[in-house]
């Protein structure tokens, strides 16, 4: 159970330091590029500071779509895999609800939730959800390999591997990545964010489960390198 709680509080974490920088810089991808790099940084270094917090606890996974490439890889369970994303999810919630509060409280508006950007079509958005999450997910699986791996620097390469997918995705899609954190923030914000929805949930899975085929390549038995 520590484990599907650290997940939680993680994900919760990450959807309120994210979204919650996205909303008080106010992140235009056009018109205010500090602020999108900000936005960039913040969900990047709250990875950072999670991985290091709880990646010892859960493995700091807290991202369905990370937990569909660990399960497909093979490390984990899918009983495991199902109650991460669970409580995922639910830390996700409790995340967007703080910072819906706290945007009401101030006068602001919105949750930090993904939606096509000016000109981006639905096909167009879904490619980026696809494409960028199986990098970022490559990287994960990469980079946590227990013996190939980054050590004890993995969660700095993943949390940087973050930022850079946001600093080029944020202008297509506000860049998700990661289905928890679109579920909440878009039921919070409704609209076309709420509409659009799918594409953040089926792009980062498809990216996901894209990046653990691809990897079990490289990730095989010496006979393979002959």
């Amino acid at each position: 159970m520590k484990k599907y709680l650290a997940e939680m509080i993680g994900t919760m974490v990450l959807v309120l330091m994210g979204c919650g920088t996205a909303v008080s810089l106010g992140c235009d991808p056009i018109n205010n590029i500090p602020a999108v790099v900000g936005t960039a940084l913040a969900f990047g270094l709250a990875v950072i500071g999670m991985a290091y917090a709880i990646g010892k606890i859960s493995g700091c996974h807290i991202n369905p779509a990370i937990t569909l490439g660990v399960a497909l890889s093979g490390r984990m369970s899918w009983k495991d895999a199902c109650m991460y994303m669970i409580f995922q999810v639910i830390g996700a919630f409790i995340g967007s609800a703080i910072l819906f509060w706290l945007t009401k409280e101030s006068g602001m508006e919105g949750t930090g939730a993904n939606d096509l950007q000016s000109g981006v079509s639905m096909v167009g958005g879904l490619i980026a959800e696809i494409f960028f999450t199986f990098v970022f997910v490559f990287v994960v699986l990469a980079a946590t390999h227990e013996k190939n791996g980054a050590g004890n620097a993995a969660g700095l390469a993943i949390g940087l591997t973050l930022v850079l997918v946001h600093l080029v995705c944020i202008r297509y899609t506000g860049t998700s990545v990661n289905p928890a954190r679109s579920i909440a923030p878009a039921v919070f914000q409704g609209g076309t964010a709420l509409s659009n929805l799918w594409i953040f949930i089926v792009g980062p899975f498809v990216g996901g489960a894209l990046a653990a085929g691809i990897y079990k390549i490289f990730d095989c038995k010496k006979e393979c390198n002959k």
